[in-house]
């Protein structure tokens, strides 16, 4: 009797310590609190990136990443999809005018910073066979671009892919400017 009253109180004790509210709280109780929740906040190490885990793990796509951050997109590019992202490098954003990123991120010019985002978005999942020379699409903004493909590579409005990667929800097409709605 007295060795299950022993663990009587070991079991209460633990379940006591188990259930008190400690400095660490889980996601879960955060995202009920009101603080960050979505699709981009799941960890897994496991399957294949998605395509915000895919430009987020690639040295240069720190400003694409920042400034989907900024627009409150990350949870849009970590669902489902399918998604095509024409993503511009750390370079591509280089090479516009001085202060323009800096004044895309402020909070009053999200607006305009999310058109130029998804106009680097194609609902569905395409590599470069779906597309042909000369060919019109319609891009997530609503606003077309022009795809080439000839001797000098494969181009959204001028811009040229330099690379692909296929990710869970689709495809990230490294571009190497910015492409900007007319």
């Amino acid at each position: 009797m007295r060795t299950l009253l022993t663990l009587a109180l070991i079991c209460s004790t633990a379940f006591v310590f188990g259930c008190s509210s400690g400095s660490e709280q889980p996601k879960e109780a955060e995202a009920v609190a009101g603080g960050p929740s979505g699709q981009a906040l799941v960890q897994d190490d496991e399957s294949q990136p998605d395509i915000l885990k895919v430009a987020g793990g690639s040295k240069d796509h720190t400003t694409l990443v920042a400034a989907i951050k900024a627009a409150g997109l990350e949870n849009t590019l970590s669902n489902a999809g399918p998604f095509t992202v024409f993503a511009p490098t750390d370079a591509a954003f280089g090479k516009l005018p001085a202060g323009t990123v800096e004044d895309l991120v402020k909070p009053e010019n999200i607006d305009k910073l999310s058109t130029i985002l998804y106009h680097h978005v194609l609902t569905s999942a395409m590599d470069q066979s779906n597309f042909t020379n000369g060919q019109v699409v319609k891009m997530f903004d609503g606003s077309p671009v022009t795809m080439t493909i000839d001797g000098d590579g494969w181009k959204i409005d001028g811009a040229k892919i330099v690379g692909s990667v296929r990710a869970s929800n689709g495809w990230v097409h490294v571009v190497d400017a910015v492409v900007v709605p007319k």
